[in-house]
């Protein structure tokens, strides 16, 4: 019996919603209220050292760890292990993860926190554009001034706005209340910019309420990170939904975390990462900022351009573009044809193909592309 869909069996879609939407926390805005209460009293120098006091205990949390946590990758291949030995297969036919056959999908996303970001927006530019990158920038509404010209700099360079919150003041999900006084906010910056996507400043967030945000796609959950204000992680590595909107969970360490906060002098962390996302068939999602780019973090940043190129089998978009690609295969379905052939139905999507599924040592694969 052939699935009636294109996603793989799952033990029950409530435990996903468990880890997609961090039901395993209480709803809580004290971190945040308390980190900006002080982030404009206390010195840089003391919030930093204050920040990295913390590491060790951060990042040796149990659940979600860090900076691998299986659990869901894990359910999901226990899964489809369930379904092959009930059906008495080695593997089933599925749509492909990425378009085309890629086996992942890679994007660049960039926070711009205040004007010195502006300012050093073209100089990331020029380091995407030697290796024919393109990626999104993310402007706060209305915590700094934002001039058409800053957007048209992005634009032409064929990269993505977005929007990152109206204030970078942690309260969008304080309350009910506050979040709902956002929304027209949020709805009226979308339109006036022409942006699809969306990042809540901080990455704060609460499950529950993102299918509310008038956006198109999110990208304010991480898969892991201990070390932010609010920690924890959505424990995905696949874009997924909040109602109708696409969440594109960030995968990898914030480039704040990795060299201010952990103060690492190479990009091992980024690389190894990646690498275990490539392995399990995933999004490579990164937030670099503008506003720390000093010429050697540019260095690290034009390494992993240089790194993420070179991967087999990459499918580099901009995040709308990954965004409007996993809602139209969120549409299609698997059928089976006279002759026992899967097939695809549904909205016609360039790119779609029919996979066929297994699971080795615990990871899910994806061979034998056939186009839809």
């Amino acid at each position: 019996m052939m699935h009636s869909s294109g996603s793989l069996p799952r033990r029950g879609e409530h435990q996903d919603v468990w880890w997609l939407e961090e039901r395993w926390r209480r709803p809580s805005g004290g971190g945040l209220r308390a980190f900006y209460g002080i982030k404009h009293v206390v010195p840089r120098r003391m919030q930093l050292a204050a920040r990295r006091m913390l590491t060790p205990r951060q990042r040796s949390r149990a659940f979600p760890a860090w900076p691998y946590e299986h659990s869901l990758l894990r359910e999901r291949a226990d899964a489809l292990t369930a379904a092959l030995r009930a059906r008495d297969v080695d593997r089933l036919p599925v749509v492909a993860p990425w378009p085309y056959g890629h086996r992942f999908a890679y994007v660049l996303t960039h926070d711009v926190e205040g004007t010195e970001g502006l300012r050093r927006i073209p100089d990331l530019l020029e380091v995407e554009r030697r290796h024919g990158i393109s990626s999104s920038f993310n402007f706060c509404g209305a915590w700094y001034p934002v001039r058409d010209e800053d957007l048209q700099i992005v634009r032409d360079a064929g990269c993505e706005v977005g929007v990152h919150g109206m204030e970078h003041d942690g309260r969008l999900f304080a309350s009910r209340r506050a979040f709902e006084r956002q929304l027209p906010r949020i709805r009226a910056q979308m339109e006036l910019w022409g942006a699809v996507g969306f990042r809540s400043p901080a990455m704060h967030r609460w499950g529950p309420w993102m299918h509310e945000l008038p956006v198109g796609y999110d990208s304010s959950f991480p898969h892991s990170d201990p070390f932010q204000p609010q920690p924890g992680g959505c424990c995905d590595v696949h874009p997924f939904f909040f109602g109708d909107v696409v969440e594109l969970p960030v995968t990898l360490d914030q480039d704040f975390t990795l060299f201010e906060l952990l103060r690492e002098p190479t990009i091992r962390l980024w690389t190894d990462k990646s690498r275990w996302v490539i392995r399990h068939h995933g999004l490579v999602n990164v937030i670099v900022h503008p506003d720390y780019m000093t010429p050697a973090r540019l260095q690290h940043y034009e390494q992993l351009l240089a790194f993420l190129t070179s991967q087999p089998g990459g499918w580099h978009a901009l995040p709308r573009d990954v965004a409007s690609w996993w809602r139209a295969r969120h549409s299609l379905r698997m059928e089976e044809a006279g002759d026992g052939t899967p097939v695809l139905k549904g909205p016609v999507t360039e790119g779609a193909v029919v996979a066929w599924a297994s699971v080795t040592d615990g990871i899910i694969e994806y061979d034998d592309f056939v186009p839809a």
